[in-house]
């Protein structure tokens, strides 16, 4: 079985998530990585103390376990995927089984900063959104799902977020092969992307 991988980076709130529910709309046969699953554990992190660990740094993945996981299923092996308690901000106990498919859609921040893990992507889609839009959208999200305070939020966004962003996340719209701006919200730009997927399966 021939394997593809697709892979979509983009700054945080930028519509990730929203492209690949369109993919999945348009395509059953393929299996979904969060880089998110990979971050370290940091269960000292709180509110008042928000950026104690910089989540917006290459290092606070696990970079080596999602390179061997990506490789493994791109091989055609089934991985355990761990799973991430952002509440608690650690590492949880479960983990997902995760069988090999035809397409592998792989979503996250740094995915296109680590050359090893940028090596088995197939195709890479940069999702470009406005610096404002994407803070909304992750304020929203921050105080609805992590229970998080807005003075928090904002703090980290300015201390860690946006610096992490045009650090190592901007640079890398180079190595892209498809720029996505608006993310989910671009019509056209998901007919060509839906088009290069299901020409896949």
């Amino acid at each position: 079985m021939e394997v593809k991988v697709i892979g979509i980076t983009g700054g945080s709130g930028s519509g990730k998530s929203t492209i690949v529910r369109k993919i999945s709309e348009a395509s059953k046969n393929f299996v979904f990585i969060a880089q998110d699953n990979y971050y370290r554990s940091a269960a000292f992190v709180n509110n008042s103390n928000i950026t104690a660990f910089n989540f917006d740094h290459p290092d606070a993945f696990d970079n080596d376990l999602l390179y061997q996981n990506l490789k493994d299923l791109k091989d055609g092996k089934a991985v355990d995927m761990p799973q991430y308690d952002f509440v608690h901000h650690c590492r949880m106990e479960e983990t997902i089984h995760v069988e090999p498919a035809p397409l592998i859609i792989i979503e996250g921040l740094m995915i296109l900063y680590d050359p090893n893990i940028r090596s088995l992507l197939d195709f890479k889609i940069y999702v470009d959104t406005p610096d404002d839009i994407r803070f909304i959208r992750r304020l929203q999200r921050d105080i609805a799902e992590r229970g998080r305070t807005v003075d928090s939020v904002i703090k980290q966004y300015l201390d860690v977020v946006r610096p992490g962003y045009f650090n190592f996340i901007e640079p890398m719209r180079e190595f892209a092969d498809l720029i996505v701006p608006e993310g989910g919200y671009n019509e056209k730009a998901l007919q060509v992307l839906i088009s290069f997927v299901r020409s896949l399966s």
